[in-house]
Formats: C-alpha cells, sequence, structure tokens
C-alpha cells in the first residue's frame, strides 16, 4: 500500500513528541496536510515529502552521494514511489539504489526519522520543475558493509565524511547523539 496521508501525520506526531523544538518548522507540512494537498506526488507544490538515509559506517563516518543536478555533497535520499509502504522503506530504498549496498546488509536505527528538514528546492527547467521544497524524513541507518555499485543517473561519486563535517548543528547533534546510545 502507498505511503498516506495519516502515515505521513503519524509519523510526524512521533517525531514531534521526541523533537517539539521541531513543531515551527514543520507546521508549514501539517498545513499543506490539513489543506488536502498530496505530498507524496513529486509535482505537488508548494512542496513535497521526500525520505532520505543517515547510513553510519563501522567505523562512526557517514555516508555522502555527489549529486548529479545540485553538484553537491548530499545525504543518499530522495522522491517517494507508490511502491513504497512507509517513508523509512523509501529512505531504505533510495540508499540502496543510489549507493547499490544491498538493504540486507543495513539496519534502521529505528522507526521514526531522525531529523526532518525543510528545504528549497532550485527551479530545473530539464524537468520542467518550478523551485519548491522537500520535505526530507530523515532516517538513521548502519552498515558494515562499503559503497556498492553507484546509481550513475544520479550519483558522481560517494565518500564516507564524519559526522563534525556537518553543516546543520542540530542534525550533527541529533546523529553524535545516536551513536552514543546503544
Amino acid at each position: 500500500m502507498p505511503i498516506t496521508a495519516q502515515h505521513i501525520r503519524t509519523t510526524i506526531t512521533a517525531y514531534l513528541d521526541e523533537h517539539p523544538e521541531d513543531k515551527r518548522e514543520i507546521d508549514v507540512v501539517q498545513a499543506l496536510l490539513d489543506d488536502g494537498n498530496d505530498l507524496t506526488s513529486r509535482k505537488s507544490l508548494p512542496g513535497h515529502v521526500t525520505a532520505g538515509a543517515i547510513l553510519v559506517g563501522r567505523d562512526g563516518r557517514v555516508l555522502h552521494i555527489l549529486h548529479n543536478v545540485t553538484g553537491k555533497w548530499l545525504l543518499p535520499g530522495g522522491h517517494i514511489e507508490p511502491s513504497d509502504d512507509t517513508l523509512l522503506q523509501a529512505a531504505g530504498r533510495e540508499l540502496a539504489e543510489e549507493t547499490g549496498i544491498p538493504p540486507h546488509v543495513v539496519t534502521p536505527h529505528g522507526e521514526l526519522p531522525l531529523h526532518i528538514d525543510v528545504h528549497s528546492i532550485d527551479a530545473n527547467p530539464a524537468k520542467d520543475e518550478p523551485a519548491h521544497q522537500h520535505f526530507d524524513f530523515r532516517f538513521l541507518f548502519r552498515t558494515t558493509a562499503d559503497i556498492g555499485e553507484l546509481q550513475t543517473e544520479e550519483v558522481t561519486d560517494a565518500a564516507w565524511r564524519t559526522v563534525e563535517s556537518f553543516a546543520d548543528e542540530q542534525l550533527k547533534q541529533r546523529v553524535t547523539r545516536a551513536l552514543i546510545r546503544p
């Protein structure tokens, strides 16, 4: 069954129970859901839901990918698909697709996202997409595997980086805390 608005709402509610300090940023997502917007469609404007993976390797470093379209080093992730049952599953699928790391060697840290990031995406005339927002539900995963065959249509390179390299202080703190907890 595809991801539903109710699944997104339930995930947000549980997330805000853990991270009430994020309520103001997440309010935009809840307001769009309340207005009946289909946030599962990548055509939904002013924004839509995406799923991301924070993959921690055996040495505590986090996998980043060099994204072809943006030319930036990012966490693996992307748009949800009709075949995804949950946001966690979508994050795992995107991780496997982009990095070639098979799902059976990746373990989710939990059922809830570690971070929900609301960020702007530039217009992409090649895809006839106007500027919009991504509501990125980021899940923490662990692995002892190495990078597999990259999805070269979307990814140019991959590298393991330290948690300290994160520009987002909140994300850095959350990953650091999660790595301390068993």
